[in-house]
């Protein structure tokens, strides 16, 4: 996890002490601590949560532990929750703009767009509550003056899809500034979706 984290700065999805991370284990999720720096950060650090909300560990868990917990409970397939203040996507979110099928990249996702997640105060409830709603049938949203989330099997899968997502923000943003970016229509998102099934999967070896 600290070594994500850290991931995480150098790739230029965090600033400082913002984003938190998850990964679901038997016991509930290890979450990071709230307001430390990734590049101090020991094992020890790290929390561990419980569904009912109860943590336990020398560190205080992120400010937004209800937004992973109730991520992880909703989505029995996710097995990690990257949360993150990137550049782009904030700019984005911001904007109160989600990123559409101007690529067909936005696929990664799981589907024909990202959505962005309407503003609820960070930390609540209301906010966990918006979110998986964007989250309906995908794997990451923007979250409305706020930030950004995605979701993954364990950590590189979570990591991964942060970088896409966070690229595709960037790309719409730059195709912006010239003018409307020309869409994909839904018939052609669909072909590209059911691509994604396998896209990327290597055959075993000696396979063809």
């Amino acid at each position: 996890m600290i070594a994500t984290c850290r991931k995480m700065n150098a790739a230029g999805l965090n600033q400082g002490t913002s984003g938190n991370l998850s990964l679901r284990v038997a016991e509930g999720f290890l979450l990071t601590p709230t307001g430390m720096d990734y590049d101090v950060l020991e094992p020890e650090d790290i929390v561990l949560m419980r569904l009912d909300g109860s943590h336990e560990g020398r560190r205080l868990p992120s400010s937004e532990w209800q937004l992973h917990r109730d991520i992880l409970v909703a989505r029995p397939e996710v097995g990690a929750v990257l949360h993150a203040h990137s550049m782009f996507c904030t700019t984005l979110a911001c904007l109160r703009r989600g990123i559409p099928a101007f690529h067909y990249m936005v696929s990664a996702a799981g589907g024909v767009d990202v959505r962005c997640a309407a503003y609820a105060t960070f930390g609540t409830e209301e906010l966990a509550r918006r979110v998986l709603e964007a989250l309906e049938g995908r794997k990451a949203c923007l979250m409305a003056n706020h930030g950004m989330l995605a979701l993954g099997a364990g950590l590189a899968q979570a990591f991964k899809l942060a970088v896409e997502v966070e690229t595709l923000a960037a790309m719409y943003w730059r195709a912006l500034q010239v003018g409307e970016p020309v869409l994909l229509d839904d018939e052609e998102m669909a072909r590209v979706l059911e691509k994604f099934k396998t896209y990327g999967q290597q055959s075993p070896p000696g396979g063809r």
